[in-house]
């Protein structure tokens, strides 16, 4: 006959992992626990993206360089588009490094969850890391394409002011706008598999929204309130404002820029928190 003290010994516990009950926390605390999974996960998509490539590396500077030289040969010769006191192929490939640094995390951070579904499904881990180190990825060829730009000043002959200090500045709103789609459309991509098929046209969409490839001057007077709640808009107007350091300061797109790309972020950051729990049964 089996006592009860040995059926006490021998009862196996039972741990139930659960989200916090707020979608609006981010965890902090769970995010530090597993920042070294942040870091591995980071470094894995960077190698991901360029294994078995013949140019590694390169395609970080070769894309945006070839879309800026070919926005400069048609718009720039043939159109004779202006570009606010800059050289058009400076204006172009200042939009398009900026550019490519929102295109590149909304895509890469909204396909995320599904394409790391066998990670999801097994093991419990903050599923904040995975879209979040999709945007930490996209930092390296952000980085890489910055160093042609500053190739193409010192062939303009273009000396930055002080006003470059302020480049951090206008890429933050980007980068919050890019993580808020980002999270938006991975969680969505879970349960509606059709909505990776709307990315790419949501970003091509996008694209022609933000001034890249035409000045913001473009844009009639009555529109431009409502165009500059674009975050995009303002953080390319701040960027290049602190290339040429002239003229006044782009206050009310920058201000606009970072609003509604903090409200993208927090919008955002609530329905993935709050879809999250559901995550590895739709997957």
């Amino acid at each position: 006959m089996i006592s009860s003290d040995s059926l006490r010994a021998n009862a196996v516990s039972t741990s139930i992992i659960r989200s916090s009950n707020s979608a609006w926390t981010l965890g902090w605390a769970d995010l530090e626990r597993h920042r070294e999974l942040l870091y591995f996960l980071t470094w894995r998509d960077i190698k991901v993206r360029y294994k078995q490539t013949a140019l590694g590396v390169a395609w970080a500077i070769l894309q945006p360089l070839a879309v800026a030289l070919a926005l400069a040969a048609f718009l720039g010769r043939v159109v004779h588009m202006t570009s606010d006191d800059l050289p058009y192929p400076v204006f172009a490939y200042a939009g398009m490094v900026l550019w490519q640094l929102f295109a590149q995390g909304v895509t890469e951070s909204s396909n995320s969850i599904v394409n790391n579904e066998r990670l999801i499904s097994k093991v419990y881990f903050p599923r904040l890391l995975v879209p979040l180190s999709a945007i930490l990825a996209s930092q390296l060829d952000f980085a890489i394409s910055l160093l042609v730009l500053v190739l193409f000043l010192i062939y303009f002959r273009i000396t930055p002011t002080g006003a470059v200090a302020l480049f951090p500045l206008f890429v933050l709103p980007v980068v919050l706008s890019s993580l808020g789609a980002g999270l938006w459309l991975s969680a969505l991509n879970v349960k509606f598999r059709d909505v990776r098929y709307t990315i790419n046209f949501l970003v091509q969409f996008w694209f022609f929204a933000t001034p890249v490839a035409y000045p913001i001057s473009s844009v009639p007077e009555r529109w431009r309130m409502l165009y500059e709640l674009n975050p995009m808009v303002g953080a390319l107007q701040g960027f290049r404002w602190a290339l040429r350091g002239q003229g006044a300061f782009p206050a009310q797109s920058v201000i606009l820029a970072f609003f509604t790309g903090t409200a993208l972020l927090l919008t955002g950051l609530y329905y993935f928190r709050r879809t999250e729990d559901t995550f590895a049964d739709f997957i």
